[in-house]
């Protein structure tokens, strides 16, 4: 892509953010400038430990330091907000200085999808006038456009475009075979938010297996006497050095333990307060429904049941009543369990970066769909990654649509005020409709069948009009009914169960078609 069409991009979405800074904002903003008051105004020893807010410090060392070093340029805008003791600071100087600083931070991510767009394969794909049958430019859309990027990070308040950059330029350089430089990048993004924890399985596997193992079998196995000691130790050395300038100084002070207590806080409940759209939406729902006709069958008893607190808005520990409570140690194990498949699959056999690129979306599948205490906002940590896979492949992109379109519907609930309607609808209109444009465009589904979406099969095109439907029910069905006092959360939980379906049915068909490799059958 021509670098005037890739710069007009970057111009219309940033003029897009601009307009956004008046925007609703959540405690997540609140959070952000507690982090800037406690760098700034407190010592280094005192960052994971200060507590004067409930908004204390659980990122990794690294963010810490990105949080001091904005700090330094806050305090031209307004001292007031660097003091710890001024909770819910929020002057319109510190407003615009936190939206400007996501908004520049951004540029890395700008230049990350541009490394990515040079990453594209276009075998088989015939030149075309026209933009929307151009590979780069819809990839490039596709990622600075994200629905879920522009909301969370710009209405709602959060830095995920910067990680989501330091994402994209790891996965570039490991499509570019720069393994060592790869690997930088992640382990820079593990010292930067440790969420991404749950994609390292790909990178483990991928780069043992094709950095540090050299050769194959002629069956495609590993060789194991291939192993170059050089190879791995070199890989070690880039990996521990950002890892002990992240977490030198506080194993120094003796306060590693503390870190991690921040950074893996165990007292929260199995779901967030409004139920991400994954496996355990499906499975809390299932116990309600089960305890409903146990309770009507007489084989529970009305005051052995635990109250609904699962969509109250409280982020807790709870049981349920019929089925088995979930702890921890479950989801880790079925976590793992969904990873397996697709981890073992990258090591039999001579991996590819494409193959490394699908294990990554699985694995963020896998944590998303069964992992504790998820949030919703997950969801984007696997449709930007699978954005690469949708430009190059039909199936793919088959899979990329109803993900993209069910997992941004289920972020609607986090902008829940009226005043951010119009702007939550035209966004994921405007993405919705260019997404579905411009990968049937560039993957010729001309011949689909009447009445389908493009690349949806009927059952699929059912779906996304049930999510359409779903919406106008939330937004105005249910006020109308006069529900809103008797089922308050009946919204929520409606959403979060409809988009796991979607969510569950992405997963169960982007696994099989990596692990039939369908996606190689037809990569347009």
């Amino acid at each position: 892509m021509a670098a005037p069409m890739y710069f007009c991009v970057v111009v219309t979405v940033t003029i897009v953010k601009l307009l956004l800074i008046p925007s609703y904002r959540s405690t997540d903003f609140e959070v952000h400038r507690n982090w800037l008051a406690i760098t700034h105004s407190r010592p280094v020893s005192q960052w994971y430990y200060e507590d004067t807010s409930e908004w204390t410090l659980d990122y990794p060392p690294l963010f810490a330091w990105f949080e001091f070093l904005l700090s330094h340029v806050a305090k031209y805008f307004d001292p007031g907000m660097l003091e710890v003791t001024n909770l819910k600071y929020a002057s319109f100087p510190t407003v615009l200085f936190q939206r400007l600083s996501v908004i520049v931070s951004d540029l890395l991510l700008v230049y990350a999808v541009y490394e990515c767009c040079q990453c594209v394969q276009l075998v088989g794909k015939k030149k075309s006038p026209s933009l929307l049958s151009q590979p780069t430019f819809v990839l490039a859309v596709l990622l600075l456009w994200n629905f879920g990027l522009l909301i969370v990070d710009h209405i709602h308040f959060q830095y995920n475009g910067f990680l989501t950059g330091i994402k994209l330029l790891s996965i570039a350089r490991i499509l570019q075979r720069r393994h060592l430089e790869g690997a930088f990048w992640f382990s820079l993004l593990l010292n930067f938010k440790h969420i991404y924890l749950y994609i390292a399985p790909a990178y483990f596997i991928y780069l043992l297996r094709a950095h540090c193992f050299t050769r194959s079998n002629r069956d495609g196995r590993v060789q194991w006497t291939s192993l170059s000691v050089l190879n791995l130790l070199g890989l070690g050395v880039v990996v521990l050095e950002v890892f002990a300038i992240s977490f030198g100084p506080f194993i120094l002070m003796g306060q590693l333990g503390q870190v991690l207590s921040r950074l893996f806080p165990v007292k929260r409940g199995l779901v967030h307060a409004y139920w991400a759209p994954n496996f355990w939406a499906l499975y809390n729902i299932a116990d309600k429904a089960a305890t409903a006709v146990a309770v009507r069958a007489k084989l529970l008893s009305p005051d052995d049941i635990t109250q609904a607190t699962m969509t109250g808005g409280l982020v807790q520990e709870y049981t349920h009543n019929a089925l088995p409570t979930i702890t921890p140690l479950v989801t880790v194990i079925l976590t793992l369990a969904a990873m397996m498949p697709a981890l073992v699959h990258l090591w039999r056999r001579p991996c590819t970066p494409r193959d490394f690129l699908r294990c990554l979306v699985l694995c963020a599948f896998a944590s998303f769909l069964f992992g504790y205490h998820v949030h919703e906002k997950a969801i984007i940590l696997i449709i930007i990654p699978l954005s690469l896979l949708a430009v190059e492949s039909r199936q793919d992109g088959q899979v990329f649509l109803l993900l993209s379109t069910c997992g941004h519907l289920s972020l609607f609930p986090l902008l829940y005020t009226q005043a951010e309607t119009p702007s939550k609808v035209c966004l994921m209109l405007m993405f919705s409709l260019f997404a579905f444009l411009s990968l049937g465009a560039l993957h010729g589904s001309s011949r689909r069948r009447p009445y389908c979406l493009p690349l949806l099969t009927p059952v699929e095109t059912a779906y996304v009009v049930g999510l359409v439907l779903l919406q106008l029910y939330c937004s105005l069905g249910h006020h109308a009914l006069g529900l809103t006092t008797r089922l308050p959360f009946l919204p929520l939980m409606l959403t979060s169960v409809y988009c796991a379906v979607g969510v569950m049915w992405s997963w169960l068909k982007f696994y099989l078609n990596t692990l039939t490799g369908v996606h190689h059958l037809k990569q347009s």
